[in-house]
């Protein structure tokens, strides 16, 4: 492994609280009933599709501009919360990985939807630590399209060969094997079978 690329929610930082509580406020707000099990299948998935999907549920129609003040309405209750953040919200043994990446040579980058990236890792305090990131600002497709985490090997001057992928979404461990990157899975083996291994977090995985 010359090159890891690391999913942010989930992976380093478990962010997707905020952002059920957000998505399920905004659908409340539209008499749409959203639910964790709802949640678990917009993860990895852009705030744009995210929002289609939700207005699917409710049989919910609404014009571009519409769609674009719910999202902006979404984000920022996401935010809110989001701002309230600590470097103690990091999951266990993200940060111990991260430092022992860097202290081995490995090159790291952050491989995410998220457009709020950049707020999340300087709240966390660890963004000095990525060699790249690439994010929802840079790239617009979404997992289980294999664009971000190509992009981000690019950056790296590395292969995808050369890299290790660290994901916890079903679409995105997709994204990765679609994109030829060895896929370490975050989480369980029934969730995410398509993974090359499982580890329950960052702190329980040993390079190998």
């Amino acid at each position: 492994m010359k090159g890891a690329i690391f999913d942010l929610d989930g992976v380093l930082v478990d962010t997707a609280k905020y952002h059920f509580q957000a998505w399920q406020r905004l659908a409340n707000f539209m008499d749409i009933e959203f639910t964790e099990d709802d949640n678990e299948h917009l993860k990895g998935v852009s705030r744009a599709e995210s929002l289609e999907r939700i207005l699917a549920k409710g049989n919910v129609q609404k014009t571009q501009e519409e769609k674009e003040q719910l999202m902006a309405l979404k984000n920022n209750w996401y935010l809110e919360l989001v701002n309230q953040m600590t470097a103690d919200e990091a999951l266990p043994g993200a940060i111990n990985f991260l430092n022992y990446c860097k202290n081995s040579g490995i090159k790291i980058a952050l491989g995410s939807s998220s457009k709020n990236a950049p707020l999340i890792l300087d709240k966390l305090g660890i963004a000095n630590l990525f060699d790249a990131i690439v994010d929802g600002n840079v790239v617009t497709e979404s997992k289980p399209n294999p664009k971000v985490f190509l992009t981000a090997a690019e950056k790296l001057a590395l292969s995808p060969a050369e890299c290790t992928v660290f994901e916890d979404a079903i679409s995105g461990v997709q994204a990765a094997k679609d994109g030829g990157f060895y896929c370490v899975g975050i989480g369980t083996k029934e969730v995410l079978p398509l993974a090359d291994e499982i580890a329950i977090s960052l702190g329980e995985y040993s390079v190998r």
